[in-house]
């Protein structure tokens, strides 16, 4: 399957809902999710669980860009993952926990994302079909980020997993800087 997707930091997560409903977005539902990526040779390969929900395994390539980008993705059973990647536990690159509402227009997902350790996101994912065209697609987001456009922050290239990972790069970065003491000169004191 393919949709083509963006996603956005997200500076006002009330004023996005109202965008939503003034658009005529439906809300299907707010959750929480664990995304679990593994290191896999390519693509992203994450095993989602939702609260309520059968866990889901979904492999995805796309590029890393900030415009809105075509996606290519399969999602699996936990059964057919195991058939199509093997039994052996795979190695864990990072997990993602998220609370997402998820709002609906036409065949356009529209996430309102919390994630843990990184901030509050929008993102749009358009499913390509035969009614609606990777144009079709790349027209209703460009309506979409007009629409929400005041409450956008910095467009994202990357996953959050990327970021995750580049986030706990940081901190461990930070954390193995020595610590120094500064001197002061002679005479003077710490204020």
């Amino acid at each position: 399957m393919h949709n083509v997707e963006y996603k956005s930091e997200l500076r006002d997560l009330d004023l996005a809902r109202a965008v939503c409903h003034k658009l005529g977005a439906t809300a299907i539902a707010a959750f929480e999710q664990i995304d679990t990526y593994y290191n896999v040779p390519s693509g992203r390969l994450k095993r989602r669980e939702t609260a309520g929900e059968t866990p889901e395994v979904i492999f995805y390539e796309r590029a890393n860009r900030s415009r809105p980008k075509l996606s290519h993705f399969s999602i699996y059973t936990e059964a057919q993952a195991a058939e199509r990647f093997g039994t052996a536990p795979l190695p864990i690159l990072v997990v993602v926990r998220k609370f997402r509402e998820l709002f609906m227009l036409a065949s356009t997902r529209i996430h309102l994302d919390r994630v843990e350790g990184l901030g509050t996101f929008l993102e749009f994912e358009s499913l390509i079909s035969r009614e609606n065209t990777i144009a079709d697609a790349h027209a209703t987001l460009a309506n979409l980020r007009q629409a929400f456009g005041p409450f956008l922050g910095e467009a994202i290239s990357d996953s959050y997993s990327d970021l995750l990972l580049r986030e706990i790069e940081d901190q461990d970065a930070i954390k193995a800087l020595p610590s120094t003491k500064r001197e002061l000169p002679p005479g003077s004191s710490a204020s």
